[in-house]
């Protein structure tokens, strides 16, 4: 499985952007999705999943602003991030788990100004 992920850029405090995570390969073995976001000195840290029917789970830093969803036909994973915030600040990783494994996109970064 390789993930390709996009979407990143500079927002002002307040505006949204979606990144967009493309899968290739076996991705009819992919289970759960999920993105991550890491800052300098920082571990990465899971932000939202979903799982292979559709659970999703939204950590409380972004928990009512961001919004994982993922078209299976075209192999595309999403992050809808709404009224961002200057502590959003971070490069995110889209990931895809296939039994015990861990597929990761290359990262992405986000800046949100004040």
């Amino acid at each position: 499985v390789q993930l390709q992920a996009s979407g990143g850029g500079m927002v002002q405090a307040g505006g949204s952007l979606r990144l967009s995570c493309s899968a290739s390969g076996s991705t009819e073995s992919i289970g759960a999705v999920a993105w991550y976001r890491q800052t300098p000195g920082n571990k990465r840290e899971i932000i939202v999943s979903m799982s292979r029917t559709g659970s999703k789970v939204a950590n409380e830093p972004v928990k009512g602003r961001f919004f994982i969803s993922k078209d299976d036909a075209n192999k595309v994973a999403y992050l809808q991030m709404n009224n961002l915030k200057p502590e959003d600040t971070a490069v995110y990783y889209c990931n895809a788990q296939v039994g015990r494994q861990h597929y990761w996109g290359q990262g992405t970064l986000v800046t949100v100004s004040s």
